[in-house]
């Protein structure tokens, strides 16, 4: 792999929401939508691309389990950026049996949500653009 080609999958510094006035937005105006182990609140950012942002409470756990679930969500987020509509803020909030479920499962549990047409499944509101 070269230097180009992996810089292009990484997590750019636009691409995260740091700011205290988005996340408040995104809990004021955004749709959320429950998976098990993660509450997912989907806003419009009037931005070109998407952004992520990671509200990982102490409810988690200690200080470990809380990076360690923010470290799988950018991950996750990373590799799949595809699915998630542009334009739109997300804002992953992980619970506690978030760090128990294995990474097979956390790989396709958002994509039933933002891609119903490649699990078959129909859902409202929320598709990916490759739908």
């Amino acid at each position: 792999m070269t230097a180009s080609s992996g810089r292009s999958r990484s997590l750019a510094p636009t691409e995260r929401i740091r700011d205290s006035k988005s996340f408040i937005r995104a809990y004021r105006k955004g749709r959320r939508v429950r998976i098990p182990g993660l509450t997912i609140i989907l806003v419009e950012n009037f931005l070109p691309y998407r952004r992520l942002g990671i509200s990982a409470g102490k409810k988690i756990g200690g200080a470990v389990r809380r990076n360690r679930a923010k470290r799988i969500i950018r991950e996750l987020f990373r590799k799949n950026k595809e699915i998630f509509p542009p334009g739109h803020d997300l804002i992953f909030i992980p619970d506690r049996e978030f760090v128990r479920i294995s990474w097979q499962e956390l790989e396709t549990k958002p994509f039933e949500v933002f891609c119903p047409g490649k699990q078959g499944k129909q859902q409202q509101g929320i598709i990916c653009k490759m739908c």
